[in-house]
């Protein structure tokens, strides 16, 4: 019966995943415009054997669609392409599954005596587990990113503010600033101001662009306020300055409480220590009292 059930499971599942490759779904309209109109991904490393096994033939299908559709703009900023993604996500579902199996498997060769059904719901919790860790840590390590290009535009805003100061145009200061830095932030900026800059529009509309593409807000409002300040280099210059200010206090406050949390966490294990401890101590008084009883 046991049996009977996991290949009842393995058989749907497989069944599944076939059809949603065979007949992916359509993709919506927004998600096909946004990929018509979307920057590049600075990404590499796409021609690694694992990315085009698990990766490359799974992207286009309706599993591979739903696994970037939420996190597209955490991975454009990690320069991570969706093949990369999709091919992490495979790997972690296939060791979530199979880890309770082969750990099993090789017990039962040792001549442990081990049931089927306990490593099908191992595998099964593993195999749910093992999907959500991937996401989970491309948007961790896309905040820590925002957080790096924050820090950075927020300099940026600040060379630019002494340039305007000192006669320069919106334009030079904005490309002269945007060249005194050496960082991946910094690349990001001077590319965004050459596309637009190529294209014909304003430099802003090229920092609009980036935040849109990155998920940074603050690029987008800069460029809306800086766009009502119109070519005026002083009203401009007000306006970059305040924005600056508000970037250095956000980054303080982001900061302070990342101290306070590190400050939280330290206390646990102490706490956990000392209820062992306790624990320790009173479990012999305590097994005396029952004893006696």
């Amino acid at each position: 019966m046991n049996h009977a059930l996991a290949l009842g499971i393995l058989a749907g599942l497989g069944i599944i995943l076939v059809a949603s490759g065979l007949v992916p779904a359509r993709m919506p309209l927004g998600d096909a415009l946004y990929r018509l109109d979307a920057p590049p991904a600075k990404h590499v490393g796409d021609s690694r054997w694992w990315v085009r096994l698990l990766g490359t033939s799974l992207v286009d299908t309706a599993a591979g669609r739903m696994a970037t559709r939420s996190v597209r703009h955490d991975l454009r900023i990690l320069g991570r392409s969706p093949e990369e993604h999709v091919a992490r996500h495979v790997a972690m579902l296939l060791v979530g599954l199979l880890w309770a199996p082969a750990t099993f498997g090789m017990m039962a060769v040792g001549g442990v005596d081990v049931s089927f059904v306990l490593p099908l719901w191992v595998s099964l919790v593993f195999g749910m587990v093992a999907l959500a860790v991937p996401t989970l840590a491309v948007r961790s390590e896309a905040a820590e990113r925002r957080r790096a290009f924050r820090h950075a535009f927020g300099c940026f805003l600040d060379l630019v503010a002494v340039r305007l100061a000192g006669g320069a145009g919106v334009d030079s200061a904005l490309s002269g600033s945007a060249a005194a830095g050496d960082g991946w932030a910094f690349a990001e900026i001077r590319q965004a101001l050459t596309e637009a800059r190529l294209r014909g529009e304003p430099s802003w509309s090229g920092l609009a662009s980036l935040g849109d593409a990155i998920a940074v807000p603050e690029l987008q409002e800069l460029a809306a306020s800086a766009g009502l300040a119109g070519d005026e280099g002083a009203r401009v210059r007000v306006s970059i300055a305040s924005k600056a200010r508000s970037i250095r206090v956000r980054g303080l406050a982001d900061a302070e409480g990342a101290a306070q949390s590190a400050s939280e966490r330290m206390s646990l294990p102490v706490v956990l220590l000392m209820t062992g401890f306790i624990v320790f101590l009173g479990y012999p008084a305590v097994a005396q009292v029952i004893n006696g009883l």
